[in-house]
C-alpha cells in the first residue's frame, strides 16, 4: 500500500451556511484532476446528523510502480437547524364549550432564511383538522364536548423537505351545566288570543353543548315538545291556541347534568268576539208604538270585558258594557218612525264585529177594541178604534179563533159564542164606518190588530160580528 501523507496540491472546498434540508455539495480539487479518483460529494437533503468532519484524498503515481495516497486537512461541516421542533398552543388552555378556541403552531426561521415558506398542519387524535394551512394559526370557532382529545401541529417545507412534529397536549373542554332556566311567552305577557299562534320560548343563563328542551302543561303533566339543539334558547309553536288550552305552562333544560325546571306561567286564553246575535224584547218582528222596547246584544264566548254598540239604520243608539261577559240591552221608547233595520256591534279589544240585520216593523197600537150593548164588558157587538174613530167588525170568515183573541185583549178569558152584532141594540149608526172587513186570525194574537187583514169594505152593519166571553 502506498503511504499516506498530506499534500498542498489537494483541497476540499464544503459550504459555510448550511440548514437542514438543503443540498450541500462537497467538492474535491487538484492541480491534476485526473488524478483525483471522487471530485464530488453530493447530500440531497442535508439532516443535522451529516454535521461532522470531511477530508478527501487521492492516490498519485511518483514514478511507477511507486505511489503515494494524499489526502486534504479535516474540514467541519455544520448544518443548522432551519427552525426549531414547532410548539403547539391553545388559547384558553381550558376551552368552554361553545366557545371558540385558538390553536397556534409555534417556531420561528431563521434570519437567513426568512423567505422560506412553512405549511402547517393541525391533528387531533390521528384525524387531521387542517393541512397545508399557510397560516400557524387555526381557529375552532364553537367547541364542543367531542373535541376534547390529543392535538399537535406539524411544521413543513413548502418542498417537503423538512417536517417536524410538536409533542402532543392534551386538551379538555369544558361543559357548563344549565342554571337559571326561564320561560315567556309571545306575543309578551301572560295572555294569548284563540285561534293565533302562541310561542313558548324556553332560555338558560348558563349551559353549554346540546341541550334537551322540553316543555309541559302544569295540571296534566302533559309533554307538548321536546328539542335538542347547541342553544341557550329554543321555541315551540302551539298553532291554534283553543280557549279550553290556557294554564299553567313550564319548560325544562337538560344538558346531561339532569334537568332544571323553569317557573310555571300561567297564561290566559282570551276569545275575540265572532257572532253577537241581535235580539228585540218584543217576541218576533212587530211592535206597537209606546211600550219601551229592549234591544239585547250578545256573543257567549267572548272574553270579557265587551262592550256593545246599538245601531238603528247607521245611526248610534248608544251602547252598553258587560264587564263579566255575556250581553248587554239598550232601552228605548218607540214611535212609528221606528221601523227599520237594526244591528250590534261587540268590541272586547280583540276585533270588533257586527250582529246580522234584523228588520222592525212598528205599528200604532191602536184600533182599540170594545163590545158594545152586551149584557156587561165582555160581551157584546165588536167595534174597534182606527184613527181616533170607533167602527165595526164585519162577520166575514168571523169564528171561534178571533172571539179568543178579542176575549184575550180585552182580558175577559176564554171566548164562548160568536152571535151576530145585531143582536145587540141599539145597533150601530149608518154614519158610522165599518173598519175590519175580515180577520184572519190563528188564535194565539194578543191583538185583533195583530192578526192579518183583508180590507175590501163591502159589508153593511146588518154583518156586523159580536162576541160573548167567559168573562164579565
Amino acid at each position: 500500500m502506498a503511504p499516506v501523507g498530506t499534500c498542498s496540491w489537494l483541497s476540499i472546498s464544503i459550504p459555510y451556511n448550511v440548514y437542514e434540508g438543503d443540498q450541500v455539495v462537497i467538492r474535491c480539487s487538484g492541480e491534476t484532476n485526473d488524478k483525483i479518483n471522487r471530485l464530488t460529494h453530493t447530500i440531497s437533503n442535508a439532516r443535522r446528523s451529516d454535521s461532522g468532519s470531511y477530508f478527501c484524498k487521492a492516490e498519485r503515481t511518483l514514478f511507477p510502480p511507486i505511489g503515494v495516497t494524499e489526502e486534504t486537512r479535516t474540514t467541519w461541516l455544520i448544518v443548522r437547524e432551519l427552525f426549531p421542533t414547532p410548539e403547539l398552543r391553545a388559547r384558553p388552555l381550558r376551552p368552554t364549550e361553545g366557545c371558540s378556541m385558538m390553536l397556534s403552531c409555534n417556531t420561528q426561521l431563521p434570519s437567513a432564511k426568512s423567505s422560506t415558506q412553512l405549511r402547517y398542519s393541525f391533528i387531533r387524535d390521528g384525524h387531521t383538522l387542517r393541512s397545508g394551512w399557510t397560516s400557524a394559526r387555526v381557529k375552532i370557532p364553537a367547541t364542543q364536548k367531542k373535541d376534547s382529545g390529543h392535538y399537535w401541529c406539524e411544521a413543513r417545507t413548502a418542498s417537503r423537505r423538512v417536517s417536524k412534529q410538536s409533542r402532543p397536549s392534551y386538551i379538555e373542554v369544558q361543559r357548563v351545566p344549565v342554571s337559571q332556566v326561564s320561560m315567556k311567552t309571545q306575543p309578551p305577557g301572560v295572555q294569548a288570543v284563540e285561534g293565533e299562534m302562541l310561542v313558548l320560548v324556553c332560555s338558560v343563563a348558563e349551559g353549554t353543548g346540546v341541550t334537551t328542551f322540553s316543555w309541559h302543561r302544569e295540571d296534566t303533566l302533559e309533554s307538548l315538545g321536546r328539542k335538542m339543539q347547541c342553544s341557550q334558547r329554543a321555541e315551540l309553536e302551539i298553532p291554534v291556541v283553543r280557549g279550553s288550552r290556557g294554564g299553567g305552562f313550564y319548560c325544562t333544560a337538560d344538558d346531561s347534568y339532569g334537568p332544571v325546571q323553569s317557573q310555571v306561567v300561567n297564561v290566559t286564553v282570551r276569545v275575540p268576539v265572532s257572532h253577537p246575535i241581535l235580539t228585540f224584547g218584543a217576541p218576533g218582528t212587530r211592535a206597537f208604538m209606546g211600550p219601551v222596547m229592549e234591544l239585547h246584544c250578545e256573543d257567549g264566548r267572548a272574553s270579557p270585558p265587551i262592550l256593545y254598540w246599538f245601531y238603528y239604520e247607521d245611526v248610534t243608539l248608544g251602547n252598553s258594557s258587560a264587564p263579566f261577559g255575556g250581553g248587554a240591552s239598550f232601552n228605548f221608547s218607540l214611535t212609528a218612525n221606528h221601523s227599520g233595520s237594526y244591528f250590534c256591534k261587540a268590541d272586547n279589544g280583540l276585533g270588533a264585529r257586527h250582529s246580522k240585520l234584523m228588520k222592525l216593523s212598528v205599528t200604532d197600537a191602536s184600533p182599540k177594541v170594545r163590545l158594545m150593548n152586551g149584557p156587561h164588558r165582555c160581551e157584546g157587538r165588536v167595534e174597534m178604534k182606527k184613527e181616533g174613530h170607533w167602527g165595526t167588525v164585519c162577520d166575514d170568515g168571523w169564528d171561534m179563533k178571533e172571539v179568543a183573541v178579542v176575549c184575550r185583549e180585552l182580558g175577559c178569558g176564554a171566548g164562548k159564542r160568536t152571535p151576530a152584532g145585531v143582536l145587540y141594540q141599539p145597533g150601530a149608526e149608518e154614519a158610522q164606518p165599518v173598519h175590519l172587513q175580515e180577520a184572519q186570525c190563528n188564535g194565539t194574537e194578543r191583538t185583533l190588530a195583530e192578526c192579518n187583514q183583508t180590507n175590501t169594505f163591502n159589508c153593511g152593519h146588518d154583518e156586523d160580528a159580536g162576541a160573548a166571553c167567559e168573562g164579565g
